[in-house]
């Protein structure tokens, strides 16, 4: 089973714009030397390349860097949060998702699990989707086929996930094209 999140860090960027329209500086955090995390760096680099956007990148690799990276957004004036793939940002995600309320920070997050815990929006791959696809995998291998004769599965369900009550605490009004793009609006 493979997560393209990375493969979607442009689609995610453009859905943040539409959010957040007036950011001109986008914070994006990043757990760095990674091959999933540093192909999403390249994505989004290669995606604010030739427009107007700056790009704050900041790297963290423990959960000890978490206050000084979002001080760091602040502090150089990033208007909006874009939160990099992979399992240490996804399993600190209270955490992420606490610190871009408190400091105001709409941000764009790679899974529905951080709009469950309190984040403004997602766009990615669907966790639930993909363990069913693997239930499927599991059961043809208890059938009797062989994992080496089986092709690799990507995931093909992904979907934009809005928490309105987030984005009201923050000040932002959800355009209605994006609110139309939604698989699901929390209210």
């Amino acid at each position: 089973m493979v997560f393209i999140t990375t493969m979607l860090a442009t689609k995610r960027l453009e859905l943040l714009r539409q959010l957040v329209p007036d950011a001109m500086t986008i914070g994006f955090l990043i757990r760095p030397n990674t091959g999933e995390t540093e192909a999403e760096r390249i994505d989004v680099q290669n995606a604010v390349q030739g427009s107007k956007l700056q790009l704050i990148i900041v790297e963290v690799t423990s959960e000890r860097e978490f206050d000084a990276a979002f001080t760091t957004f602040i502090q150089r004036g990033a208007g909006a949060l874009f939160v990099g793939g992979g399992p240490f940002l996804t399993s600190n995600r209270e955490r992420i998702v606490s610190l871009a309320a408190r400091y105001r920070l709409p941000a764009i997050y790679p899974l529905r699990e951080y709009i469950t815990v309190g984040g403004a929006m997602s766009y990615g791959t669907s966790i639930s989707d993909a363990h069913r696809q693997a239930g499927i995998y599991a059961g043809r291998i208890l059938k009797g086929e062989k994992p080496s004769d089986l092709p690799v599965l990507q995931s093909t369900k992904f979907e934009l996930v809005i928490n309105l009550k987030t984005a009201r605490s923050l000040g932002i009004e959800v355009p209605d094209k994006l609110l139309a793009l939604a698989d699901e609006v929390i209210e």
